[in-house]
């Protein structure tokens, strides 16, 4: 699951060439204010494209997935946040969850008041259902959640697990529940388009079109009555047309790259437009093929990552959206700042040309005429690749294109489409590429994205979960999996540390930025929003917590 949504977050982000508006791109709607707070209704898009009538909660390409709707219908048992991921769920559905010391079981008390929007009460039969659905159908369960024993008693609902779930706790607790008494006559589960979902949120589907999908409110929701009345969900598509909409205030909530925000989009209306790109615990990074020589050597990969200036990347390449990495052991900061092992503390990745000289010397490696040779004597050349378009990995291939031939490597860049990319880094046929990594509530999801020897691949077999890199490293495996199965705080960390010490010394990825969960937003008709001064929830409209924004936002006026 992790993978697809970095990978819709790509293809969101960056599936046209430079945000470069022109005049006319996309005509303001001079009665957009009519969506306003006044009529109660919150304007919401994406630049995805026309969307095919798919509600199915559980299909990560369906329409209420990528616009994010599906969270305005279905609700999770407890409320996660990737900003905040050490922190507390909220109740939501469930009014307590307790894990057994091992994390092998959990025991969910369900809260009695919960109901489906048909009045059907909400029952302990829906959850032990549903998590029997993911169990059942592996395309449903994008999480690939190893499920056991699922048993009800009573008002609770008791999960079991052959492993510990300690890096699964947040996934298994945030899981959205479906209703029995709909799902059970669904003949195909994997292939159901879910029409006219029904679930418990505050939100029920009224129109769909393939542009726009409109949502109203369910005025017996169990939670109370919400101040907005109707979402309107509008799909466009380019980032160009987004960006229009959102400079024009016809988008109220999305998220967009645009390289120059500032002139765009916030000098359109200073007073009510905004924009928060928090990170979680996921990265982009620039991954080597370390099946291909001289990649397998960790001296020139790690020389590599000194010099690379992520502080240029983040101004030149992410246009200050992408949250800077600023630590060598790429976990994000503030959101992984209780992850870091001591020694990397007060570490920076302030460039070392004169260090990473040092480190390629003793390593073998000799720099004649400026060009480096590798210890065989065969000049050191690379070539990048990623996608056409992709403007931020292309310039921030540029900058690193520049730092790493202050060590005497050449490097050429090549562009592909994106189709032809995914086959490649999947096969294992390139030799550098910028690549996103999973995330999640600690740093393991990045690091076993990276570092997993249980995800090895040869070259030419597809890898489709991860280690695109092939890096081979059983010291890493086995720290992957003693944070995995730990029982003490303790182990964990000493685990954690070991996989800190291999990212920075043997560098198989080098950070590069922090994947953001970002949203631009307009306080024009309404307010509540998350901000870096009350970060309730992840700002962005595509995530779970989104339906936290929805019940918190009020009236401007």
């Amino acid at each position: 699951m992790s993978a697809r949504r970095h990978h819709t977050l790509r293809a969101v982000a960056l599936a046209t060439a430079v945000v470069a508006l022109a005049a006319g791109c996309s005509s303001a709607n001079s009665n957009h204010n009519k969506g306003g707070s006044a009529s109660g209704v919150l304007t919401l898009g994406k630049p995805d494209g026309p969307q095919t009538n798919n509600s199915n909660p559980f299909l990560a390409t369906s329409a209420g997935a990528t616009l994010g709707y599906r969270y305005m219908i279905y609700e999770p048992l407890a409320m996660t946040r990737q900003i905040r991921p050490a922190e507390k769920a909220d109740p939501w559905l469930a009014t307590n969850w307790a894990w057994d010391l091992n994390f092998t079981k959990v025991t969910f008390t369900l809260n009695d008041k919960a109901k489906w929007a048909d009045g059907k009460p909400l029952t302990a039969e829906d959850v032990a259902f549903t998590f029997n659905l993911l169990k059942k159908h592996p395309a449903l369960n994008g999480n690939g959640i190893a499920f056991g024993g699922v048993e009800v008693q009573g008002k609770k609902v008791v999960l079991t697990f052959e492993d510990s779930q300690y890096v699964n706790q947040n996934k298994i607790i945030n899981q959205f529940i479906v209703p029995k008494h709909i799902w059970e006559g669904v003949k195909d589960p994997e292939t159901w388009p879910n029409r006219t979902p029904v679930g418990s949120g505050p939100y029920k589907l009224k129109t769909f079109t393939p542009q726009t999908t409109t949502l109203t409110a369910t005025p017996t929701y169990w939670k109370g009555e919400t101040k907005v009345k109707e979402l309107r969900y509008s799909t466009y598509n380019d980032n160009s047309a987004a960006t229009t909409a959102l400079a024009s205030g016809k988008l109220e909530w999305s998220f967009v790259f645009m390289p120059n925000y500032k002139q765009l989009y916030v000098a359109k209306d200073p007073k009510n437009h905004k924009l928060w790109f928090p990170s979680g615990l996921g990265i982009h990074g620039l991954w080597f093929n370390t099946a291909r020589k001289p990649f397998d050597n960790p001296a020139l990969r790690k020389a590599m990552a000194m010099v690379v200036d992520r502080n240029a990347i983040y101004v030149q390449a992410e246009a200050t959206l992408y949250p800077e990495i600023t630590n060598p052991t790429g976990i994000p900061l503030p959101a992984g700042e209780s992850f870091l092992a001591p020694e990397y503390k007060s570490a920076t990745t302030k460039p070392d040309v004169e260090g990473a000289k040092k480190i390629l010397e003793k390593a073998g490696f000799t720099l004649s005429g400026g060009v480096l040779k590798d210890p065989g004597g065969k000049p050191v050349k690379l070539t990048f690749t990623d996608p056409a378009g992709w403007n931020d990995y292309i310039t921030g291939l540029a900058i690193i294109k520049d730092n790493i031939k202050q060590l005497g490597i050449e490097a050429k860049v090549k562009t592909q489409t994106a189709e032809a990319w995914g086959a490649d880094v999947a096969n294992g046929n390139f030799d550098a590429t910028l690549h996103w990594t999973n995330s999640g509530a600690t740093p393991y999801d990045m690091y076993q994205n990276i570092m997993d020897g249980a995800l090895l691949q040869p070259i030419g077999k597809a890898s489709q979960l991860g280690n695109f890199g092939r890096f081979k490293n059983t010291e890493a495996t086995e720290a992957l999996k003693d944070f995995a199965g730990a029982t003490t705080d303790e182990a964990r960390a000493t685990a954690m540390n070991t996989l800190q010490k291999i990212m920075v010394e043997q560098a198989p990825v080098i950070p590069t930025a922090a994947a953001p969960i970002g949203a631009e937003y307009s306080t024009k008709n309404w307010v509540g929003w998350p901000t870096e001064a009350n970060p309730y929830a992840d700002p962005q409209h595509t995530q779970p917590s989104s339906l936290e924004v929805v019940l918190n936002l009020k009236p401007s006026k």
